[in-house]
């Protein structure tokens, strides 16, 4: 086991972070990731924040493994799971890493506990399944032959233990120049964490894994859950609340997919697909990230190229219409966050380093700059808990 100080928590030591005063009662946490190559470096950072103002003071920053782009937290808010997006790992060779972080319950502070590989290359996504039991790795590169994802058993002292599941995702793949293999770029488990849904932007599909929690494994369905258009290179997917419908954003034509969900069958139907660009818009642009309000009237999707927020309102039928188109302040917004409350979105801008924060209007969905903004180097990923330190 490897134990990781924290930096000293002064504000200076962290870019520009806002001081303003927050209220304890109010504040929440946010882990950012980053791309930092280099584990002896800082990569994961910690701030607070107001969700009144939008204001973020900075904690500290932890040595959390190289190239910690995509976090995940278990429920308790004591262990961190972290990809390490990396070709190799350990003398691997395509393979990155995926590492426990404890998490000090009194400050929030993170301590490296161990690390496994991921059994593929440059790994994009983790999150837990419903039972906290399973990590879910998505693995852009996977091996020499294409993307792939993996299985692994959270241990009694929350460590993860080597993957017990993995999956190779096959040829064909798409048209789009992007897709000369396959690329896992998500896994995530349905509601009834019955399903784990692999969204693989190489071969235009949605895989499904029946899962089996308590035995650390899964079975791959004999099709794929959903068939995107091809070239649209599905990138990440999000359940509504309600659990009946599940949106799909797509990478390369900047599309977002509204989808009806069979739980029993874990397959999808497609209701509508929509642009994520406003009308005019002629750049270069790419899909990243994609969220619904905790209260499910609207939907949020990144668009990197723009440098924007794409703003739906969701109908009682699960369909999209458009609301707002909001820059980012930054350049390339791969992940955002919305915090618990629905009242905050936070943006990692990941060329221009620096994460930004908007007011969320519920009635309307609309954002508003709140002004305040951090920088942070080349931010990947936010995450937002409540402030349990208090």
């Amino acid at each position: 086991m490897v134990a990781v100080a924290a930096l000293a928590t002064a504000t200076g030591l962290l870019g520009c972070a806002r001081t303003a005063p927050t209220s304890s009662s109010a504040s929440e946490l946010v882990y950012i990731g980053t791309n930092v190559a280099s584990a002896q470096e800082n990569t994961i950072y910690l701030y607070r924040l107001n969700p009144a103002t939008g204001a973020l003071t900075a904690v500290s920053a932890y040595k959390g493994g190289a190239q910690p782009t995509y976090l995940t937290m278990d429920a308790n808010h004591r262990h961190l799971y972290a990809v390490s997006e990396t070709g190799s790992f350990q003398g691997q060779d395509h393979s990155g890493g995926v590492s426990t972080l404890a998490i000090d319950g009194r400050t929030g502070a993170l301590t490296l506990l161990g690390q496994q590989p991921s059994t593929g290359g440059s790994p994009c996504y983790i999150s837990l399944d419903r039972t906290g039991q399973n990590a879910l790795v998505a693995n852009y590169m996977g091996s020499a032959t294409g993307g792939n994802v993996a299985l692994l058993p959270v241990l009694p002292d929350g460590q993860l233990g080597a993957p017990t599941a993995t999956d190779q995702h096959q040829l064909p793949v798409g048209p789009h120049a992007n897709q000369t293999t396959p690329h896992a770029h998500s896994l995530l488990p349905d509601p009834a964490n019955r399903f784990a849904f692999s969204a693989d932007l190489g071969t235009d599909k949605v895989y499904a894994y029946r899962l089996d929690a308590a035995q650390h494994s899964w079975q791959l369905m004999p099709a794929p859950a959903f068939a995107a258009k091809p070239g649209a290179g599905p990138r990440h997917l999000t359940f509504h609340p309600n659990g009946r419908f599940a949106y799909l954003v797509n990478e390369l034509n900047s599309t977002v997919t509204a989808l009806a969900y069979d739980a029993t069958a874990g397959t999808f139907r497609e209701l509508q697909t929509v642009t994520t660009l406003p009308v005019g818009f002629s750049g270069d642009n790419s899909g990243a990230d994609v969220h619904v309000a905790p209260n499910g009237r609207f939907l949020y999707t990144s668009n990197r190229g723009r440098n924007s927020i794409a703003v739906f309102a969701i109908a009682a039928d699960g369909q999209l219409s458009p609301v707002q188109d909001v820059d980012t302040q930054g350049k390339t917004p791969r992940n955002f966050s919305l915090d618990a409350s629905g009242r905050v979105l936070l943006v990692a801008n990941q060329n221009s380093n620096n994460v930004f924060t908007y007011q969320v209007d519920k009635q309307t969905g609309k954002l508003t700059p709140t002004g305040q903004h951090i920088d942070v180097p080349s931010p990947m990923f936010v995450e937002v808990v409540p402030d349990f330190t208090k």
